[in-house]
């Protein structure tokens, strides 16, 4: 009876060295006993959390990436101040709800980015997301600030439309219905 050979687990050199970075910026010191620190909690992590592997199958596209990056952060400042004159507003009560988003796409990776951009700007977090069904369940503080609750369903598909533009190939693009009748063609 002959053993196979195991086959070599090939290791996630670029996971393994940003979680060594982040490691040693936490700690705020870069000394040599707190790299190999970093490198050997890298390696349980990489290697004993096995985490299943997300389809990419876009492509990155560096105007839609500015634009997305560029209205994130304009967005994570105007709903800072407007979390922030809620908050020392004498006697307002904020009207709260609970919202459902039906996102275009399909992709986990892209409801995955969408729901952490919405939960990243103040005023907004995501209480559920439905990957089957591609819904996202969002907390709004104020329904009144937003606009209403069709301006935040809104708000959501718009982000869901950056992301997808700053990542998603022409067919995804497509498929969620976000060609023109002549981009569809081309």
């Amino acid at each position: 009876m002959s053993l196979h050979p195991r086959r070599a687990r090939r290791l996630p050199w670029g996971t393994i060295v940003w979680l060594t970075v982040v490691w040693v910026f936490l700690w705020g010191d870069l000394s040599p006993a707190n790299v190999v620190a970093g490198v050997v909690l890298a390696l349980l992590v990489t290697l004993g959390l096995r985490m299943a592997s997300v389809d990419f199958h876009g492509t990155v596209h560096p105007w839609g990436v500015v634009r997305l990056f560029a209205r994130f952060g304009w967005d994570l400042v105007r709903a800072s101040f407007e979390v922030a004159f809620i908050a020392l507003r004498p006697g307002y009560t904020p009207r709260g709800a609970v919202i459902g988003v039906q996102l275009r796409s399909h992709s986990d990776l892209y409801l995955t980015i969408t729901a952490e951009l919405c939960s990243l700007v103040p005023g907004s977090l995501v209480v559920e997301a439905h990957r089957l069904t591609g819904r996202l369940y969002l907390h709004v503080l104020d329904v009144g600030a937003a606009g209403g609750i069709e301006a935040a369903r809104q708000a959501v598909l718009d982000q869901e439309e950056r992301v997808l533009r700053a990542f998603a190939s022409k067919a995804e693009l497509r498929s969620a219905g976000l060609l023109g009748p002549a981009e569809v063609h081309a």
